[in-house]
């Protein structure tokens, strides 16, 4: 039996907890995500999606793996990697967790005046598969930034050893539509895509077609 070439998709946010009912996370709604599910599929390839907590339903061909921290999110990844051809980094995952979890939840009687929170990074999951990246299979990353874009998003693009790197701005969280800039491993911006992220996702996935 012949399978459809898998392509591996990260979606939506990751949670980190402080407590068993208090966690750190994003307003990623996945909606993304969901969009390059559907486009893949339409390609004729196996989505496989790995989603952080969200709301809107992913397509009924899609395989998804649902987690919840950015350390299951890695580790789900970095199981799937090997079998897909691709994979387009859409997830937002939480740059920082809690340095300490507290196994009771936390509550202002046993508080002091300030509560101090220390953070420490969590793992870098694009880089981490950007390491596991073999000769034949390619990466698409999504940087989101708010200042000095374009410089931020070519770093992640060689750090995290992406092909391509994919530029949009807070102003896209949970809406419909966005506006993005694509550059390559040659810092070259490829193409502008602006509509519906439906429409971005099957402008992307064919753009990646002919680069990578």
């Amino acid at each position: 039996m012949h399978l459809p070439p898998r392509i591996l998709i990260t979606s939506g946010p990751t949670r980190e907890y402080l407590d068993p009912v208090r966690f750190l996370t994003n307003a990623s709604s996945g909606r993304m995500g969901i969009a390059l599910a559907e486009a893949v599929f339409e390609c004729g390839k196996l989505p496989v999606v790995v989603s952080g907590p969200v709301s809107q339903p992913y397509p009924e061909a899609a395989e998804v793996y649902r987690v919840e921290t950015t350390e299951q999110m890695l580790r789900c990844c970095k199981m799937l990697f090997p079998d897909c051809e691709g994979v387009i980094g859409a997830a937002a995952p939480c740059d920082f967790r809690p340095s300490q979890y507290s196994e009771q939840k936390l509550t202002k009687s046993n508080a002091e005046t300030n509560f101090l929170l220390r953070l420490e990074p969590t793992p870098d999951i694009l880089a981490a598969l950007g390491r596991m990246k073999r000769q034949d299979q390619w990466m698409i990353g999504f940087a989101l930034e708010t200042q000095n874009g374009r410089e931020h998003a070519l770093a992640k693009l060689h750090c995290k050893n992406c092909d391509l790197i994919v530029l949009n701005s807070p102003e896209s969280i949970d809406r419909e539509d966005a506006t993005v800039e694509v550059f390559d491993a040659q810092e070259r911006r490829v193409a502008q895509f602006a509509g519906t992220k439906r429409h971005i996702a099957t402008k992307l996935l064919s753009l990646a077609k002919e680069i990578v």
